[in-house]
């Protein structure tokens, strides 16, 4: 048999082959979540260093047997979806009990904290923060810091068999391997890119706010486009320079982690040439600057440039730092918001939403459709982006994800206005949870219904993890039917 990934969804999936990978991924999480139990130890609050030592006990019984298991290496497309879905799931689970108890919440408000740290949102149904353990807050802030890097890295579960979008992401020429030694292979090469945006965010802010904790927590959020912050006010308790350079690195991560790469291998003098050549930073640039002008035309009067800019910076790149209470803004304001948040940043970043590059997709479908509308009958007419020629698949499959994208909104929104809410609330709300942003218009409260809290979770998740991959793994032939054979 051929290497590499078994490309079909005929097949339901092999129950030791999801096993296997999903006892992988389940010991990774354990090393991600003993961090916060040494961050326990070291911020001195010892007496909470047993509730997050409990989900790393258990995530290492649970998952050291299933990854010993033999099983075949190569993968079908239906188990590296559900294997990266269920690892999101897993890893909100394993840290729910640790935030529920700290928070002061019940379970689900726990669940909500957590679904919403590693899909890399940051709304919350916390009446406040400020009262928290900082091993509470930093367990937070690095849930998203890791959900963002898992998702760029899991990416390719999603986009290696999608055309271009596989192509950008991954930016190796290693042929014949399995998906997760690709996965391998790439996370290695943005890892860098990674830590050291981490690295120079925690030095900047620091050495803006002065504030080392505050610095390390809003770092932690920002680059991985999360949003939870240490204070009530959010960026509002700082304001001004600090919360200009939080959301300066909060944009630098809306950015494709493999351009910086190819930027840093391009040299000194060459590397801003290929920086501008990248479509989609040309977008989200022009995007932001877009979305500053709508707000400051149309905030309340007393609002600057200023205030405009950090917002759409906000909302554009999916973090979802505010700097003061959003409920009080206009309706304008709000859908200029959304509309923001919703196109989301780069393919290959850690921002939410549809991604910038299907945006770029659709505007290239609509020209294809007038083209050839206008061109003769025979005329053969080739869609191109970047200098890439474009398949007619990849055109579709972006309308398609875009579809799901408003009907998952659509249906949400729904149940939010069937439970008395404000229409033009509910839609940001729906849309900032489903773009995995955080901005809230004041719905998401201790208060808000269990059923929308749950409404939200799913939002979150399929927003994180691709609508696609959540569908095929809600599929019954994923799991019932014929099974290919061993390989």
């Amino acid at each position: 048999m051929a290497n590499g990934p078994i490309d079909t969804l005929r097949h339901a999936v092999r129950g030791r082959v999801l096993l296997k990978h999903f006892g992988m991924l389940g010991l990774v999480l354990a090393a991600l979540n003993a961090v916060p139990l040494l961050a326990a130890l070291l911020l001195g609050e010892a007496a909470h260093a047993p509730l997050f030592a409990v989900p790393v006990a258990a995530l290492l019984a649970l998952c050291l047997p299933l990854a010993r298991l033999k099983a075949p290496q190569h993968l079908q497309l239906n188990e590296a979806f559900a294997i990266v879905v269920l690892s999101f799931m897993l890893g909100a689970l394993a840290m729910s009990l640790p935030l529920a108890a700290l928070g002061g919440q019940g379970w689900l408000d726990g669940l909500f904290e957590a679904v919403s740290g590693i899909t890399t949102t940051g709304l919350s149904t916390l009446a406040t923060v400020e009262d928290k353990p900082r091993a509470f807050l930093f367990a937070r802030a690095w849930l998203q810091w890791c959900g963002g890097l898992g998702i760029v890295v899991l990416s390719l579960a999603l986009f290696m068999h999608n055309g271009l979008f596989a192509r950008q992401l991954m930016e190796t020429e290693a042929v014949g391997e399995t998906l997760v030694s690709s996965t391998w292979i790439y996370a290695r090469r943005i890892l860098a890119v990674y830590a050291a945006l981490t690295a120079a965010a925690v030095a900047a802010i620091w050495l803006a706010s002065g504030d080392a904790f505050g610095a390390l927590v809003h770092a932690l959020a920002a680059v991985s486009t999360g949003g939870f912050s240490s204070f009530d006010a959010s960026l509002g308790h700082w304001g001004g320079g600090p919360a200009a350079v939080v959301l300066s690195f909060a944009l630098l991560g809306a950015v494709a982690l493999p351009l910086y790469h190819r930027a840093w291998h391009a040299g000194l003098w060459r590397a801003p040439l290929t920086l501008a050549r990248d479509a989609e930073l040309r977008l989200l640039l022009a995007a932001t600057a877009l979305t500053t002008l709508l707000l400051w035309l149309w905030m309340p009067a007393g609002a600057g440039v200023s205030d405009a800019l950090l917002l759409a910076m906000s909302a554009q790149s999916t973090t979802g730092f505010a700097l003061a209470p959003l409920a009080t803004l206009d309706d304008a304001s709000k859908l200029t918001l959304s509309a923001a948040m919703l196109a989301g940043g780069s393919v290959g970043s850690t921002a939410g939403g549809f991604k910038l590059l299907r945006l770029l997709l659709l505007v290239r479908v609509v020209q294809l459709v007038l083209a050839r509308a206008a061109a003769p009958r025979h005329a053969v007419i080739a869609p191109r982006l970047g200098g890439r020629r474009l398949d007619d698949e990849d055109l579709w499959r972006a309308l398609l994800v875009i579809l799901l994208y408003v009907l998952v909104v659509f249906l949400s929104w729904l149940a939010f206005v069937a439970h008395g809410y404000r229409g033009i609330d509910a839609l940001f709300e729906v849309v900032s949870a489903t773009a995995t942003v955080g901005l809230s218009a004041g719905i998401a409260r201790p208060a808000l219904e269990p059923l929308l809290k749950l409404v939200l979770c799913l939002d979150m998740l399929a927003g994180r993890v691709e609508i696609f991959a959540l569908l095929v793994v809600l599929h019954p032939g994923t799991w019932f039917g014929r099974r290919a054979e061993a390989a």
